[in-house]
């Protein structure tokens, strides 16, 4: 199992999983701007619950990667065009008076979890994904031969159970990131976006919750 010393210090590692945004609100409620895709660095310090000046260290020593994964920092008038665009349709939320403003994204919220050492959050959001990388790799979705089990003397997973797994593989991987991608670019249908990636997510939850209680059930008959 890859161990989060290993995930720490490795990019290539860090950009494999980026796509499970979801472990950060299973971990804590991340509040976002009234855009409903963005957060500020303040709000990725709270969230973490560490100063915000720790958060700017990160951003200075993994700038180009986390620009590569969604950053924006915007000046003069790109900021002040955000703003204005934003505030008309909400009382708050961004800070004024300022030359520049950071957005983060889902994506490099998460990453700053893979970057950042003092923090128990961030610890939590990196075990919940080590473990799921770790359900990835030894459940065997991809394989539609059977053969070798039935030989070994394992029991065959039915034919829905098989069903289940694939789809939840498919929400995970594919679905999911698409909708990610979508609230990332779109200025348009947000809420609604990210209403239908929070159906997905709860589905996809339930098929993996649905499938390790019938692995649970077949170990008890074995036992009987």
């Amino acid at each position: 199992m890859i161990n989060e010393a290993v995930l720490l210090e490795s990019k290539t590692l860090r950009d494999s999983v980026l796509d499970r945004t979801d472990v950060l609100d299973r971990v804590k409620a991340l509040s976002l701007l009234p855009d409903g895709v963005h957060v500020t660095t303040a709000m990725v310090a709270t969230y973490f619950e560490v100063a915000e000046t720790v958060i700017n260290n990160l951003l200075s020593r993994h700038r180009q990667e986390l620009e590569s994964n969604g950053l924006r920092v915007l000046r003069g008038s790109d900021l002040r065009e955000y703003q204005n665009l934003n505030m008309s349709s909400s009382s708050g939320g961004y800070p004024q008076r300022r030359s520049s403003l950071a957005l983060w994204s889902r994506r490099t919220v998460l990453n700053i979890a893979m970057l950042l050492r003092e923090s128990a959050i961030a610890r939590q959001v990196r075990a919940y994904l080590l473990d799921m990388e770790y359900l990835v790799r030894t459940r065997p979705v991809d394989n539609p031969v059977f053969i070798d089990d039935v030989r070994a003397g394992e029991p065959v997973p039915s034919l829905d159970d098989r069903i289940d797994q694939r789809i939840a593989h498919v929400l995970g991987k594919t679905v999911v990131p698409v909708f990610n991608a979508l609230i990332e670019t779109s200025s348009e249908h947000r809420r609604e976006l990210i209403a239908l990636r929070t159906g997905v997510e709860h589905l996809e939850r339930r098929l993996r919750q649905n499938h390790a209680r019938l692995q649970r059930l077949e170990g008890r008959r074995g036992i009987a």
